[in-house]
């Protein structure tokens, strides 16, 4: 059995600023690096063993790579563009807090996160859906056994999320929150629900 593990980036400079980071490549704060620490922990007294790990080309998501790695003995970290973020278009670089007045009515929101579905230039959550198949084809094409890590962000690690299961993107990005470091396990023994492995508080 093929078991994927899905990783978001620790905490980065855009992320503590309130900005809107997409493409846009700055380090993870201390508080990011503190977060990748605390999720290699888990993972490592959890036992889990990576037989491969890839990454976003971003820093954010290779230096969190890179922490997990060292801290369990994994398999050195191969970056991947295709696990980079979406392009964010005329909104990166943007403020989070100016989403609605720039992007409304074209906006999903939740309690925690506003979603800005299509602003000139950005990738879509369908164009999102799609590379998610590429990611998966791609994994499940060169690993049929053991546990792959794949260490990527929010928007991108969701609808890879939402295209192993078959679910909606719509109804994806209203389920849960994809927090800086949470992990998420895609199996086929993990339903949907509870794909949820770690949560970093």
């Amino acid at each position: 059995m093929l078991k994927i593990y899905l990783a978001r980036h620790g905490q980065n400079v855009d992320n503590q600023n309130g900005i809107l980071n997409g493409h846009r490549d700055e380090p993870l704060t201390e508080k990011g690096i503190e977060q990748a620490h605390e999720i290699a922990d888990k993972i490592k007294d959890a036992e889990i063993i990576f037989d491969a790990v890839f990454s976003s080309p971003l820093s954010r998501a290779f230096q969190t790579a890179q922490v997990i790695v060292e801290t369990v003995g994994a398999p050195e970290p191969l970056k991947d563009e295709l696990l980079i973020e979406r392009d964010f278009g005329i909104m990166t670089g943007r403020m989070v807090s100016e989403i609605e007045s720039i992007c409304a009515p074209d906006i999903i929101k939740t309690e925690t996160v506003i979603y800005f579905l299509d602003p000139e230039g950005a990738e879509t959550f369908p164009d999102l859906m799609a590379r998610g198949a590429l990611v998966l084809d791609k994994i499940n094409k060169n690993h049929q056994l053991g546990n792959v890590l794949l260490v990527c962000h929010g928007d991108i690690g969701k609808m890879i999320y939402a295209k192993y299961y078959n679910l909606d993107w719509q109804t994806t990005l209203t389920q849960f929150e994809f927090r800086n470091c949470d992990m998420l396990l895609l199996s086929p023994d993990s339903p949907a629900e509870t794909a949820h492995a770690f949560k970093i508080e």
